[in-house]
């Protein structure tokens, strides 16, 4: 076997530059996620910040596919079942369940229980894939459980509904993610995959905002002036984007790297963006929670892998 050529390893380490660069992007928008769904569910219900934020998200991820040629395969018959079934869970009820969680709670509540997602992928896999968790992953899992709960604690988890639902939220995510592995893994490119969670995703959310009263719900004409900003500051930066950018960061970083960068990362950064946008401040509990919880996601992603039963 013949040793990398010199250009070679210059085009590997530019890659891994650009790589960890999309990665760090990926961390800096996902930090903005909960603040800023804070203040537009303070702004408006959330189901009418849901429903427009996606449907931005959606109009730009659109626009995307047709200067690529390919905005006819989000309409492709073979793809369309999959391609609704991901918009209806990992968009649908998984962005109802958030903005709902979020208008109930604090942004950084809603950083925090966010963080409960690995141990879903770990379940499902277990139950829909047969891959038996190693016992790192699952001492990894209770790690993130206990820093969770730390956080949260149990007094504010048992009276705030919005808690429950954002603890909800990545099971929705993560049955996504199963029908892509079941139904769409080759099939489709992940810009089509993103697209096709917005535009349907968006379309279901309207859908649901105007048959449960919507109409009668819209926010104030001060409110409006500002949500004109803070939507589409939403839908297409922090939503499509953070997408973009995740996709990009795991084309040139392998999974567990990039997993270990901007997961942690999230929640860290969350803290300070949520005090810049809405002067939330974290108690010392928070804090201990969130050190728990991150070490729990890095040994996670870094620890072996399940094995198929």
């Amino acid at each position: 076997m013949t040793a990398p050529s010199a250009q070679g390893q210059a085009h590997a380490r530019r890659e891994e530059r650009v790589g960890l660069l999309y990665a760090a992007l990926c961390a800096l928008l996902g930090a903005f996620t909960a603040p800023i769904s804070k203040l537009n569910t303070s702004l408006a219900d959330a189901s009418f910040v849901a429903a427009f934020a996606t449907l931005c998200g959606g109009a730009f991820a659109s626009v995307h596919l047709a200067v690529r040629g390919e905005l006819a395969l989000i309409v492709r018959r073979d793809l369309l079942p999959g391609l609704l079934g991901i918009a209806f869970l990992g968009t649908g009820v998984a962005f109802l369940l958030f903005f709902e969680g979020a208008q109930r709670s604090t942004a950084i509540e809603a950083a925090l229980c966010l963080q409960i997602e690995p141990a879903y992928s770990l379940l499902l896999a277990w139950v829909a894939l047969a891959h038996t968790p190693t016992p790192a992953r699952v001492l990894a899992t209770l790690a993130i459980l206990s820093g969770i709960a730390i956080a949260i604690g149990f007094e504010t988890a048992r009276g705030s509904a919005g808690v429950w639902l954002l603890l909800s939220t990545p099971i929705a995510w993560q049955l996504s993610h199963l029908v892509v592995l079941k139904r769409l893994r080759g099939a489709a490119p992940p810009q089509v995959l993103t697209a096709a969670r917005y535009l349907y995703g968006g379309a279901l959310l309207l859908a649901y905002w105007a048959a449960s009263g919507g109409l009668e719900r819209l926010p104030s004409a001060e409110s409006g002036s500002t949500l004109l900003f803070t939507l589409p500051l939403q839908g297409v930066l922090l939503g499509w984007a953070g997408t973009f950018t995740w996709y990009n960061a795991i084309a040139r970083l392998d999974l567990a790297r990039a997993t270990s960068i901007v997961v942690p990362s999230v929640p860290l950064l969350s803290f300070a963006t949520s005090f810049l946008v809405l002067g939330e401040v974290a108690t010392p509990r928070e804090w201990l929670g969130l050190a728990i919880t991150a070490a729990g996601v890095v040994a996670f992603v870094r620890a072996e892998g399940a094995s198929a039963s």
